[in-house]
């Protein structure tokens, strides 16, 4: 999940529905005037992405030609006005039959009845990593080809001239170790050792530092419930958590005043970068054997990482779902997942194409990525709530950075939170 791909609900302007409702999709498989193939409907939010339209553009030339009863048409949007774009046709009854969506999303969209269940075969989604399959009441509704993984890294020359211990997925840092290292890589001379990525905002914010949270034995929400964030976002390990990310700005082990992505390390500006695979690869180039792709620490309950990125549904409004299907199980080849993973450098989701892909088999340089995604990867909750869980979490943490009192900041975010939830009647749970 790329930082700059990450994105939150957001409520629909007047503008947007009455320029959607122009755009006129050609009902949701409408064949128009039923000579030919039918046509299949698809948006996704791509456009700007160029790796990955050249992907879906394949994918879409090859399934159009293998067969003469569908024929895929894809519409692509700019990252930012995706998500008004589906909740505006989803109001103007004129979803397409095919959509992507960020993979946290997909339980708020199956409770609107955006979306239906997906009913892929298994022998699709039970090969695919777990946080690559979007659910919502144990119901499958989304599935996707890859995933990403967050992880530190570091120049293995800068840690053996401090006389750091170099972690491992088995043997981790502990939070006391990580807090010795940055006081000792401060003291080394680097101003700000540790790029937290905290200039970033959006769904950056849950998908980063919610897994801290959860390593320290908090959490978003009560995930035995979904019904509640009391005790877990606002516990005392919360509050632990808390304490540790306000001090780690106050003692100026990191800031928020970096640039988005990863140059401050590449540069050497930073010791440490807690970054995304989307970002290895140029810092393989800047680094080449010296960097080093690490576990994140473990704050207490072991170390946690995010998962779950884009992933394709069918909307409850196609009227040619098994087309829809039939092209989804045509897109899921092995092939394809791996150019996916080549094009955008993100983890293949599923184990074929991972041993087809150029940087993710045995012994490739990216493999890290994988076991640290195998090892720690937690999906955030499956709840419909989650929106407003994140907006919420993403102003508290914020709030908390800058100063703010822990324990009521955490408080007044639990109260929102679970406001939110009543006035839905627990969101079917």
């Amino acid at each position: 999940m790329k930082r700059r791909s990450l994105v939150t609900i957001v409520s629909v302007s007047a503008a947007s529905a009455l320029a959607l409702s122009a755009c006129g999709q050609a009902g949701q498989g409408d064949g128009g005037s039923g000579d030919g193939p039918q046509e299949l409907t698809m948006w996704t939010h791509s456009a700007g992405n160029p790796a990955e339209l050249e992907v879906y553009t394949k994918i879409i030339d090859d399934f159009n030609a293998s067969q003469d009863q569908y024929t895929v048409v894809t519409e692509s949007f700019p990252q930012g006005a995706y998500n008004d774009a589906i909740v505006a046709a989803a109001a103007a009854g004129d979803l397409p039959c095919l959509l992507d969506m960020d993979g946290p999303i997909v339980p708020n969209w199956a409770w609107a009845e955006y979306i239906q269940p997906l009913e892929l075969p298994t022998s699709i989604t039970d090969n695919l990593l777990p946080t690559a399959v979007g659910t919502y009441q144990d119901e499958i509704y989304a599935a996707g080809y890859w995933d990403a993984a967050l992880s530190i890294f570091a120049r293995k020359s800068v840690l053996d001239a401090n006389a750091i211990r170099i972690p491992t997925i088995d043997e981790p840092w502990t939070i006391e170790e990580f807090d010795a290292a940055l006081a000792t890589l401060k003291a080394a001379g680097y101003e700000t050792p540790l790029d937290i990525g905290a200039e970033d905002k959006g769904e950056w914010w849950s998908y980063a530092y919610s897994p801290m949270l959860q390593s320290a034995g908090g959490d978003l929400i009560d995930r035995e419930t979904m019904l509640t964030a009391d005790g877990a976002l606002n516990g005392p390990e919360a509050v632990e958590f808390f304490t540790w990310f306000q001090d780690s700005f106050a003692n100026g082990y990191t800031s928020n005043s970096g640039t988005i992505g990863n140059q401050e390390f590449n540069d050497d500006v930073v010791a440490l970068s807690y970054t995304g695979v989307w970002n290895a690869m140029g810092s393989l180039e800047a680094i080449g054997d010296d960097l080093l792709i690490l576990p994140p620490p473990d704050f207490g309950d072991g170390p946690k990482i995010g998962g779950g990125s884009w992933q394709w549904g069918i909307s409850s409004s196609c009227d040619a779902v098994d087309g829809a299907r039939e092209y989804l199980e045509f897109s899921f080849q092995d092939k394809y997942i791996a150019e996916f993973s080549d094009k955008q450098v993100v983890i293949p989701a599923t184990a074929a194409a991972e041993e087809l892909s150029a940087n993710f088999g045995e012994g490739d340089p990216l493999r890290p990525f994988v076991e640290l995604s195998q090892a720690y990867a937690l999906a955030r909750p499956a709840t419909p709530a989650y929106p407003v869980i994140s907006s919420t979490f993403e102003k508290a943490a914020k709030d908390i950075m800058s100063g703010s009192d822990v324990q009521s900041t955490l408080d007044g975010a639990v109260q929102e939170i679970d406001t939110n939830i009543t006035s839905n009647d627990g969101y079917g749970f």
